[in-house]
């Protein structure tokens, strides 16, 4: 696998490294990796329980033209 990266991200992962906390360079995309799974799959989790409060929560009396004018007036 062949990944790039750009100068800043390269030199963030030196940096990593640099401070003992990470062995080498696949060490901190390793963590990276982990991480973003976890954010992701929280993220996501998130929409899912708010789409499910949207289904069973009550019927607005608000019209599609009421909110769409709501916000252009925001």
């Amino acid at each position: 696998m062949n990944i790039s990266f750009t100068k800043k991200q390269e030199e963030y992962i030196a940096q990593q490294v640099a401070t003992g906390e990470y062995q080498n360079n696949s060490e901190v995309i390793r963590d990276a990796l982990r991480l973003h799974k976890i954010y992701r799959d929280k993220v996501i989790d998130d929409l899912r329980k708010e789409i499910e409060k949207g289904w069973n929560g009550p019927d607005s009396a608000r019209t599609m033209e009421d909110i769409i004018a709501s916000k252009k007036n925001a």
